[in-house]
């Protein structure tokens, strides 16, 4: 953890009934002090889309080794590395050496058009990468659900996320960009 990290406790409980995976996280989420309340939110969305029992958070902007979270089978072996943001190409080539899926979760809207106009013809041969785009507005939404303990429920049916808590319900729709085939 850095220095002066806000720390949030989630009871994070998925219903995936894309991949049908059941199970409740208690998740503990330092929150950088460069980090915005968004980008953090993006990393509790990207554990809800790709849970699993052995998905974890990395150090992410503490470092430029780490994914932003990983998923380790049980040789220590990367199988998914998940990066947030608009990463440069090299990180990409570098995680899809690594690991057997990478996956990138955008969430700037019109700078992931670009971004992705910029690098994509550089990519197209990497068979274990997948970009997801989130709708900007519906992730500041999910930031009015942020709280230091926060009890939610992510059920994800048809492509379609819905974060619920107590109080309200944010729903999205990650668009693919790219699949492995």
């Amino acid at each position: 953890m850095a220095p002066n990290s806000t720390i949030y406790k989630v009871e994070l409980q998925v219903s995936d009934m894309d991949r049908h995976y059941y199970a409740s996280h208690n998740l503990t989420l330092a929150q950088h002090p460069s980090e915005t309340p968004a980008r953090l939110m993006v990393r509790l969305i990207a554990f809800a889309l790709f849970a699993d029992e052995r998905l974890e958070f990395g150090r992410g902007l503490s470092s430029d080794e780490d994914a932003d979270l990983w998923q380790r089978d049980y040789t220590g072996d990367i199988e998914r590395w998940i990066d947030l943001g608009q990463p440069d190409e090299s990180r990409i080539r570098k995680a899809c050496a690594r690991a057997r899926q990478v996956v990138v979760v955008n969430y700037s809207g019109n700078g992931a058009e670009i971004w992705w106009n910029r690098i994509a013809s550089a990519l197209t041969r990497l068979r274990n990468l997948t970009v997801l785009d989130l709708d900007p507005d519906a992730v500041e939404a999910t930031v009015g659900l942020l709280e230091r303990g926060m009890r939610l429920t992510a059920m994800i049916q048809d492509g379609e996320l819905q974060l619920m808590s107590e109080h309200a319900n944010v729903a999205m729709t990650p668009r693919v960009r790219v699949k492995p085939a």
